[in-house]
């Protein structure tokens, strides 16, 4: 069974212009409050777009939402999904921009309950299994020969370190999940610290995904078209587990892999840099 996307092509140029507007946006919330989580939703925000604008299917016909559904399992990186929500007219502009306000909805990790949010996560290793139990549920619900819809779920390597995680991973594949696709966002980073240094025998991770029964591959994570063929091209017949290699911080150079953006807001002069920096590879 191939996987069907959720649109007729997916242009990889346009999402490289959104994600562009959607690291710019998340800056622009920065000035607003004294920090967030800018660095992990810049290393996520080409998956997060694949999934939204290309891999799932629109709402149909007098339906409120897609048939599929997006976890954000590694919640510190919320800000992607956020700004993704108000471009598509889930999220209201009014409250994104009161992000992490005593008047506002939105906080640091998401909290199912808010628009488009489907679950509460940021307590890391948990995103996975709740993706595998709605995975089920799509199933039963869409009954023998029913086409049941797709769970999409976006989880960090620093998770990948929880037993809870490889106890879904096990359950997925034993599940014959065709409806799950996972996505690590590999940024080698689990915090403050490199992954491949604190966790050395993390790696390699595509073969213990196989080995655990899931359909695997690598790509590079800031590669949207590679990003959307991994997973629109799957063979369909187990769960998919793609590793996407990523850099912490993307788009903006004082930010990448270094450990003090995971949770910080720039200066105006930072700001404004950030800003210079991010049209270059909007072009």
């Amino acid at each position: 069974m191939t996987a069907q996307p959720g649109h007729n092509s997916f242009d990889a140029a346009e999402s490289r212009r959104r994600c562009y507007r959607y690291r710019r946006r998340v800056l622009d919330i920065s000035q607003k409050v004294g920090a967030l989580h800018i660095a992990p939703a810049f290393s996520c925000l080409e998956i997060s777009d694949t999934c939204y604008n290309g891999l799932m299917r629109p709402a149909p016909a007098g339906a409120a939402k897609s048939p599929d559904t997006f976890l954000m399992s590694k919640g510190h990186g919320c800000m992607a999904q956020y700004v993704i929500l108000e471009d598509i007219g889930v999220l209201a502009t009014s409250d994104l921009d009161a992000y992490c306000t005593p008047d506002g909805i939105l906080g640091a990790h998401p909290d199912y309950g808010n628009p488009g949010i489907e679950a509460s996560t940021g307590s890391l290793g948990h995103g996975l299994s709740m993706a595998v139990g709605i995975a089920v549920a799509e199933r039963n619900i869409a009954g023998k020969g029913g086409n049941p819809g797709v769970v999409y779920c976006v989880l960090s390597d620093g998770e990948m370190q929880e037993g809870s995680t490889w106890e879904a991973i096990l359950m997925g594949s034993t599940l014959g999940l065709t409806n799950l696709v996972a996505i690590v966002d590999n940024n080698d980073f689990q915090s403050l610290g490199r992954t491949s240094e604190t966790h050395p025998s993390f790696y390699p991770v595509v073969e213990k995904l196989e080995a655990f029964g899931w359909e695997s591959a690598e790509v590079n994570g800031h590669d949207a078209g590679a990003v959307y063929d991994a997973i629109a091209n799957r063979k369909g017949d187990r769960p998919m587990f793609l590793v996407a290699k990523t850099v912490k911080g993307r788009g903006v150079s004082y930010m990448e892999s270094v450990p003090i953006w995971h949770y910080r807001a720039p200066n105006p002069a930072e700001y404004q840099q950030a800003i210079d920096e991010l049209k270059e590879i909007a072009s």
